[in-house]
């Protein structure tokens, strides 16, 4: 089976598709505590199938999340994208920064350019972010990103807080 992930390329970033050597990064920060609000903490098994998880979504929805690599070092300093999971109530738009590279604009980067090519290229235009209410700084980044928060709800047993997205390309009346 061929997998075809696009590559989306910024100033200092490449989103691209998830790859066997991220597996290191990710398994250890899927132990860590900051996985708190994505559930984690979770073993290197955990998070072997989180990856694999992850190129499933690909190849059963058309979309999903990429792995973000900085252009600079060539690591892999993150995930963002697009998932809907079984019981999500429609597309989400998320984002997770490994330690030591927050507070550096990359999260807002990347999630500006993959919320832009899923307007352009899958046309989901007023996608969703689900966000723990005790998640600060992934709740400062929705308002950043213009999101606006719409609801209260409950996501695995856990209250969270929908925010939907504009339009990336400013039509606000094309949804």
């Amino acid at each position: 089976m061929s997998l075809e992930i696009p590559t989306v390329k910024t100033d200092r970033l490449i989103l691209r598709a998830p790859r066997e050597e991220d597996f290191e990064t990710v398994a250890e920060f899927a132990e860590s505590p900051r996985t708190e609000y994505i559930g984690g903490p979770q073993d290197r098994f955990g998070a072997w199938r989180g990856l694999l998880a992850q190129l499933g979504h690909w190849a059963l929805r058309g979309y999903g999340m990429w792995m973000i690599e900085s252009k600079e070092t060539g690591e892999a300093i993150g995930r963002t994208g697009v998932i809907r999971h079984d019981g999500w109530p429609e597309p989400e738009l998320g984002w997770v920064i490994f330690e030591g590279q927050e507070g550096k604009g990359y999260a807002r980067e990347a999630a500006e350019a993959a919320r832009l090519y899923a307007a352009e290229e899958w046309g989901f235009t007023r996608l969703i972010s689900q966000i723990h209410p005790e998640n600060g700084r992934s709740i400062s980044l929705a308002l950043r990103l213009g999101a606006v928060q719409e609801e209260e709800a409950e996501l695995l047993g856990e209250p969270c807080l929908i925010f939907r997205h504009p339009d990336p390309r400013g039509a606000e009346d094309a949804a």
